[in-house]
């Protein structure tokens, strides 16, 4: 591996995160600050050791710089337990990918605290544990008298003086738009693993494109950037186009004042990414990409950590269910969903398991 100039070393070093340049045998050529912190070793101690050195057997470290090293590839694993003889383990995404003009490869660690992780999983549970609660208890005890009350508007309404029916009618819009609300909620109470078939998303996303256009998206612009190869997903056809159509929907409203609107539907299959996910916290491969991305501006950056909360939202009128269950089903999918802005557009970013039976087939190169 060619020595380091003197701007890739400075450029290196002021990067926060852990940074690692390994040699195709194996040994650290480089490592900046934040990775001597990580390992609680100087870079003296550390350049020229190999890996095998000074990480235990079975760190996931060691096993995605093999993998990059012999295929080639970008490798990307979430939420790994890091240790090292030095170091108490702690919660990393690691990423390790190949440097360009090269050989070798640069592996990156971005460094989560055990707290933050218990703490993000524990709020989510919460969060799911509550707006089941809350369904079930609306569904019993508040559908019911409101019914009562729109019964009782109507009866007035009969009666009632001119001036008076437009009040009237507000009861009633409001007591439909309340229970329409309840309604949203109840599907949070359904715990039901979703019913398991084979499915073409790229099916999935032409079915939403076509029901966009004809309605609410008529007037805006689709691209499609697609993976031919992709293999199917296992899960419930219409669950998936509903979360997918709620995505666009949300795309199309945000780009609905801009002169040039456009939507973009895009998949791929991205090997190496792994996350842990589910309720026994399972480590799956999550090599499905599915990405819908508009040129709307842009969501505030306070808000994207709390996006797919229940009651949170970004519209004037929204009820700030959308994205929950959008993140529901995809969660009861075995897959995760994200948000970013990149380059003045919103992108969502959903990873899904694959057939097991349909493995990917990787052309080489």
């Amino acid at each position: 591996m060619p020595a380091k100039t003197g701007l890739e070393i400075n450029l290196l070093a002021s990067v926060p995160h852990p940074v690692m340049a390994i040699a195709p045998t194996g040994q650290i050529a480089y490592v900046n600050s934040a990775a001597e912190q990580l390992f609680s070793t100087g870079a003296s101690g550390l350049v020229d050791q190999h890996l095998s050195d000074i990480l235990p057997d079975g760190n996931p470290l060691r096993s995605l710089v093999e993998q990059a090293l012999s295929d080639g590839l970008v490798m990307r694993e979430y939420d790994v337990e890091f240790s090292s003889p030095k170091t108490e383990p702690q919660i990393v995404d690691v990423q390790v990918a190949p440097i360009a003009g090269e050989e070798g490869v640069l592996a990156t660690l971005q460094s989560q605290t055990l707290a933050r992780k218990m703490d993000r999983q524990l709020t989510h549970r919460g969060a799911a544990r509550s707006v089941s609660a809350m369904a079930a208890m609306l569904a019993h005890e508040i559908k019911n008298p409101l019914s009562g009350i729109k019964g009782a508007a109507q009866l007035l309404e009969q009666t009632a003086a001119e001036s008076d029916k437009e009040l009237t009618q507000l009861i009633c819009d409001e007591t439909d738009r309340i229970a329409g609300i309840v309604d949203r909620m109840e599907v949070f109470s359904d715990v039901r693993p979703p019913a398991r078939d084979e499915v073409n998303i790229h099916d999935v996303l032409d079915h939403v494109r076509r029901v966009a256009q004809s309605g609410f998206a008529r007037n805006l612009v689709f691209k499609e950037e697609y993976d031919p190869s992709l293999p199917p997903v296992s899960g419930d056809r219409d669950q998936l186009i509903q979360a997918i159509l709620n995505l666009v929907k949300n795309a199309a409203e945000a780009v609905s004042d801009r002169e040039h609107g456009e939507i973009i539907l895009s998949t791929a299959y991205r090997q190496g990414v792994r996350m842990r996910v589910g309720p026994n916290q399972e480590r799956i491969s999550l090599p499905l990409e599915v990405l819908v991305i508009d040129n709307g501006g842009g969501i505030a950056e306070e808000l994207l950590p709390y996006l797919f909360d229940p009651f949170v939202t970004t519209k004037t009128n929204g009820s700030g269910l959308g994205l929950a269950l959008v993140a529901k089903i995809i969660g009861d999918h075995g897959g995760v969903i994200e948000c970013a802005n990149e380059g003045g557009k919103t992108v969502f970013r959903t990873l899904l398991p694959v057939m097991t039976s349909a493995p990917h087939q990787i052309e080489e190169t």
